[in-house]
């Protein structure tokens, strides 16, 4: 039996990494996250309230269950946060890393790291694994400095890239951009998008299932997990207006200048995902394939 200990397990990425765990009989899962589990379901598995920062509870943790994989999903990820707390940003993004890190290679795990497509400049767009990184945001900078703490210092690695996450949380009170969009037009509000700026929306499921694959295989390197589709985020919020049969002309179109937000924006992200096509027999669902997914789980859920 394998052991496999999740960090940030109250985060989408987390949540959905641990269903799909639960399902393989082969598997002792390990979900941690700091505080009490946000997650609906609470068995099948063994969760820890871990603060990653502190290298004594890492310490604890991983010499209690001797994981042969770490997966670290757990992030400061808002950009504009980042931007205004460099230290609190560079606490959880790089010193944490280095924690787990060291810890992993001490028992010889694999570790799998998550980042972002917001380590590139933004001025070609659908990077690959080799194209040379160029942030232009803090938050970027710092996703950067922890992808070389992985690959220079780890002795069993992975780091995957994903884009513009989206999905339904066990808790409700978190979003993402479909979510967003979708609760501003049905109370009928004006919602500002930006018109210049395109990405890979990436299915939180597709996202996990990917990172499921690279732990079973135990793959090493680059791999950029995203959805297939590089459109921009006004389009993406057009086809969920459109989706939910909600009024788009809601959806004011603003560049990205205009919207003045603290930290500056890759304008042309996004992800090929060539490798892990080949490599890891990924297969993303389209945008609209996504939403529907969305529009079943918020009708179980009775969120809808």
């Amino acid at each position: 039996m394998k052991t496999v200990l999740i960090t940030g397990c109250n985060g989408l990425l987390g949540q959905k990494l641990v269903s799909i765990f639960l399902k393989d009989s082969n598997i002792k899962l390990i979900a941690t996250a700091r505080g009490d589990n946000r997650m609906m379901h609470k068995s099948g598995y063994i969760y820890e309230s871990i603060d990653i920062t502190n290298n004594e509870e890492i310490k604890r943790i991983i010499h209690t269950y001797y994981p042969d994989t770490i997966i670290n999903t757990a992030a400061l990820t808002s950009a504009d946060y980042c931007e205004a707390n460099h230290d609190d940003c560079s606490m959880i993004n790089i010193q944490a890393v280095k924690n787990l890190v060291q810890e992993a290679n001490h028992i010889y795990a694999q570790l799998i790291h998550l980042s972002t497509d917001f380590v590139f400049s933004g001025d070609k767009g659908r990077y690959n694994e080799s194209d040379e990184p160029g942030p232009v945001n803090y938050y970027g900078w710092s996703k950067r400095e922890s992808e070389k703490i992985v690959e220079e210092l780890s002795e069993r690695w992975s780091i995957v890239r994903t884009s513009l996450v989206y999905g339904v949380y066990d808790n409700p009170t978190r979003t993402n951009l479909p979510l967003l969009v979708k609760s501003y037009l049905e109370k009928k509000k004006v919602i500002r998008v930006n018109n210049d700026q395109f990405r890979t929306p990436t299915l939180a499921e597709d996202l996990a299932s990917g990172i499921s694959e690279i732990a079973h295989r135990d793959s090493e390197g680059y791999y950029n997990i995203s959805g297939a589709e590089y459109i921009s985020i006004l389009e993406t919020a057009n086809l969920v207006a459109d989706f939910f049969n909600l009024d788009r002309s809601l959806i004011l179109p603003v560049s990205s200048i205009e919207l003045n937000e603290n930290a500056k924006r890759p304008l042309k992200g996004g992800l090929k995902i060539d490798r892990a096509i080949k490599e890891l027999d990924y297969s993303p669902c389209k945008l609209v394939k996504g939403l529907e997914k969305i529009k079943r789980q918020l009708s179980i859920s009775g969120t809808q």
